[in-house]
């Protein structure tokens, strides 16, 4: 216990403070020094844990500025106390500094010979929160700079440090689609090529898709049920997409979470004029199964623009799913020349045709198809036909419907010459 009386205290501490003499009033100029795009602007540390890297070491501490090589406005900030296992680091575009950029502040220095105050103003992303870490562990992924000026990232650093971003501050749903396109993107990797094969022993065959081989090779369209009593029973769509395949049509659903960042112009007209009315579903899994029929159809579409005349630049640097496109290359008998057999495009676009009808609840305006499948109209209308559907006009529109039970028209045979 402390054995002085507190009154005591008060009477020294009282003494101090009248002993302490009054700082001189100064009357000094103050002069606004303006930015110069010539110059760089200062940046301002700041240790909130309360180290003083003056008191801590008698040798000046070292610091280090990096930049980022693809986003140029981010910018790290590290100091290195000598003898110390920890740096301080700072950035501009984590933590406090995120929300506080449109914010402005202003350096004072003092001059006490010319009595001047010089004024310059600082940004809020030019002030670094200076926080002590682990050397070489919680944060260099930036390079190595010899003499302290500014050094730029490579993309696999940026993608690395994305990554560490993403799991250390990201939310779950964020840090899942990221490993589901981190996944994606490593079946196109030459060491998951090698091993295909492999992976396609291990598919287990449906028999039952089997079943109807010989009808549907015949008619060139997808499997299908003329016994079924409703019409998303008609075309099976756990044959047309096999269970395996699902995981990799992810791709529109988890690009949505990007809210209004969200891109889909390199997708065809027709996912495109339908993004709006699935958002509105309000079962997250029928959405979810919504949105992997588009993708399937978005590869579909692109796999066959990628194998003919007409439509190879545009499709030129779309990635398909390893699993998909050995599947594709095999249903459609691509040649060594890369292009479709005549019959094989229209059983390409079969698939397509049927997965509108999915999507757009067996009732779909066809003309945004048509479009990006590069096909008029007449034509369309009678795959469609072909498929069991019928063309329907209403409110001045034509659809195609698909009734039930499933019909097909008669195949007409070719008559050999004599």
């Amino acid at each position: 216990m402390d054995s002085e009386p507190q009154s005591k205290k008060k009477t020294k501490n009282k003494k101090k403070k009248q002993t302490e003499p009054e700082p001189e009033p100064v009357q000094a100029k103050v002069k606004v020094v303006r930015e110069n795009p010539n110059k760089i602007p200062p940046y301002i540390g700041y240790f909130p844990s309360g180290f003083d890297p003056v008191k801590s070491t008698s040798v000046s501490a070292g610091f280090q500025v990096y930049r980022n090589k693809n986003m140029t406005k981010r910018l790290e900030l590290v100091v290195s106390p000598a003898g110390s296992s920890v740096d301080f680091v700072g950035t501009n575009y984590m933590g406090e500094a995120t929300g506080s950029h449109r914010s402005m502040y202003a350096l004072g220095v003092f001059d006490k010979e010319s009595q001047t105050l010089k004024v310059v103003p600082i940004g809020a992303n030019k002030i670094f929160r200076l926080d002590p870490k682990v050397k070489g562990v919680e944060y260099n992924l930036y390079k190595e700079s010899a003499n302290g000026t500014v050094e730029e990232l490579s993309p696999e650093q940026t993608a690395a440090k994305r990554r560490h971003s993403t799991a250390v501050l990201g939310t779950k749903r964020h840090i899942e689609s990221t490993n589901k396109i981190l996944d994606m993107r490593k079946d196109d990797e030459p060491e998951s090529k090698k091993n295909l094969v492999e992976k396609m022993k291990n598919v287990v065959v449906n028999e039952a898709a089997l079943a109807n081989t010989e009808a549907t090779v015949s008619r060139n369209i997808p499997p299908y049920d003329t016994s079924a009593t409703t019409p998303q029973e008609a075309y099976v769509l756990d044959r047309i997409i096999l269970e395996r395949e699902w995981s990799y049509l992810e791709d529109i659903y988890y690009i949505l979470e990007q809210g209004e960042a969200a891109n889909f112009s390199a997708y065809p007209i027709f996912i495109r004029n339908r993004i709006g009315r699935l958002k509105k579903i309000e079962d997250e899994s029928e959405k979810k199964k919504q949105f992997c029929i588009l993708s399937y159809i978005n590869h579909l579409i692109k796999f066959k623009d990628q194998h003919s005349m007409d439509g190879v630049s545009s499709a030129k640097s779309h990635k398909i799913p390893t699993i998909l496109r050995s599947k594709f290359l095999t249903m459609f008998d691509v040649s060594e020349s890369k292009r479709l057999p005549t019959e094989k495009i229209n059983l390409l676009i079969s698939y397509v045709l049927v997965l509108t009808l999915f999507i757009d609840g067996f009732q779909t305006d066809y003309k945004d198809i048509a479009k990006d499948l590069r096909m008029s109209l007449i034509p369309l209308r009678l795959l469609y036909e072909h498929l069991g559907g019928k063309i329907v006009f209403q409110d001045k529109k034509s659809y195609a419907i698909l009734p039930i039970p499933l019909t097909f028209p008669e195949l007409k045979q070719k008559k050999r010459k004599r």
